[in-house]
């Protein structure tokens, strides 16, 4: 099993405290209070960090994503309402994956090209379903971008790391940051108007319909991945493959996801 978080508190005295500071901050803004929170949580970071870390080349520095997703947790900290009885660490991992793939993303880690070979595939996945009304088979789907089978396999790897973060990627009602829904917003506590609620509560419907429609295999690792907390190594070892041929599915079923979302979208809007 994956490494959990190093635990944050080790007693009820220990909580106690904690509670006693999430209450001092929230009443009075004092930054003593507040930073105390942010040690507290600090392991977090590095859980998430080195999460992320998993799917992603070694040339990217794992210190770096964990700089990058202290702004998550300080933004976490900041906008949390402990009145509303969630846990804060499901609130805060999901802003913390935010804050770090909002970076990669400013710094345009992944070249363009592959940035075009995802969205072919996507777009290949999207037209197939239409027409087949089924998942398409590896083989169908290389015959539509006009590679073979071999080739598939070849870009599916080099988008794989496009795959990581796109569960994070906007899957409904606009771009990033106008109003579209993504899938961290489908934690408890991330949305807070009711009708915004009610949107985000139908896609989670949504979604779980396109995952349940899925391949066994692609439904089983995004289970292991998302709802589990497997590495994509350990993911590996359950499916007795190898990690990366683990990558290439977790990648293909992404880009199936993102098509029964994004590509209905993008065909209304022409």
């Amino acid at each position: 099993m994956p490494d959990e978080p190093k635990k944050l508190v080790t007693s009820e005295g220990d909580k106690d405290v904690v509670a006693s500071l999430w209450a001092e901050y929230k009443s009075t803004g004092a930054e003593q209070a507040r930073e105390r929170l942010i040690l507290n949580y600090a392991p977090l970071v590095k859980f998430v960090a080195g999460r992320v870390a998993s799917g992603l080349p070694q040339s990217v520095d794992q210190a770096d994503l964990v700089s990058y997703g202290v702004f998550g947790l300080i933004d976490a900290i900041d906008k949390f309402e402990p009145e509303r009885g969630w846990k804060f660490e499901t609130y805060a991992i999901s802003r913390i994956k935010g804050a770090i793939i909002d970076e990669l993303r400013s710094i345009d880690w992944v070249p363009r090209s592959v940035r075009n070979k995802a969205r072919e595939v996507e777009r290949a996945y999207s037209k197939l379903e239409a027409e087949l009304h089924r998942t398409p088979e590896e083989s169908e789907v290389a015959k539509e971008i006009g590679v073979t089978e071999a080739e598939l396999q070849q870009i599916l790897s080099q988008i794989s790391y496009v795959g990581v973060v796109a569960l994070d990627e906007v899957v409904g009602g606009g771009e990033q940051g106008s109003g579209g829904t993504t899938v961290g917003d489908m934690v408890a506590g991330s949305v807070g108007d009711p009708v915004a609620a009610f949107e985000v509560e139908e896609m989670k419907h949504i979604l779980a319909d396109a995952i349940n429609r899925m391949p066994e295999r692609e439904r089983l690792v995004l289970t292991l991945y998302y709802y589990e907390g497997l590495t994509l190594a350990e993911i590996g070892e359950v499916l007795e493959v190898t990690e990366s041929r683990v990558c290439q599915i977790h990648t293909k079923a992404i880009l199936q996801l993102r098509s029964r979302f994004v590509e209905p979208e993008r065909s209304s809007a022409e």
